[in-house]
């Protein structure tokens, strides 16, 4: 089983602890977790982008001119695709670009971007992280210590407000439950701080 120190949040070791191999030591699965990254990026975009084809766009309900003798083109609508102000040709319409994952897949995802962050050095485990009072400055000095400094991810075991406002103002960080993981955001952050009592709730719940 990995171990990893466990710091206060002044940087200094404390302790040890011993990760779940069944969470931080699987085997990483690079397929998976490009879907889980897709998935996850897919289901935040809106869709909502369109355009009006000829039968959408006002107007053009008479033909311009007669069919025959004029020497013109025969046209029936002045909103045709050809004509300025005419609608558009195989334009984007509304769509849902979501698409569905297996729980176990997500869950195996997970697990396979927590084991890359623990393999490569970026999996930071503090005794407790409690701030006062909401301070940014307080919470920047805490990342610094941890060297954590440059687009954290701060998981705690519990939603916490002070953490929470102490943490939205600093560039690139993100803050988030054990329960709320999400594979994206812990492959995104370049350091991941996370409280034992919130490491030990994810080996209980994916273990």
């Amino acid at each position: 089983m990995p171990k990893v120190a466990v710091y206060n949040i002044e940087g200094k070791q404390v302790g040890e602890l011993e990760l779940n191999d069944a969470v931080f030591g699987v085997e990483i699965n690079q397929e998976l977790l490009h879907k889980a990254v897709l998935r996850q990026l897919a289901n935040r975009r809106q869709g909502t982008v369109a355009t009006k084809s000829r039968g959408l766009v006002r107007g053009g309900g008479r033909k311009p001119w007669r069919q025959k003798g004029t020497g013109r083109a025969r046209q029936g609508s002045i909103r045709s695709p050809q004509w300025v102000g005419g609608g558009v040709v195989f334009g984007p319409t509304p769509r849902d670009f979501a698409f569905y994952l297996p729980k176990k897949a997500r869950r195996a995802a997970l697990k396979s971007a927590l084991t890359a962050k623990v393999q490569a050095g970026d999996f930071v485990v503090v005794d407790r992280l409690a701030v006062n009072e909401p301070k940014t400055k307080v919470m920047a000095g805490i990342l610094s210590n941890l060297g954590a400094a440059r687009k954290p991810l701060v998981v705690t075991s519990e939603w916490d407000k002070n953490v929470e406002l102490s943490t939205r103002n600093i560039p690139g960080a993100v803050v988030a439950k054990s329960m709320g993981l999400n594979v994206y955001d812990v492959l995104n952050a370049h350091k991941m701080v996370i409280t034992k009592d919130a490491v030990l709730k994810l080996e209980e719940v994916l273990a």
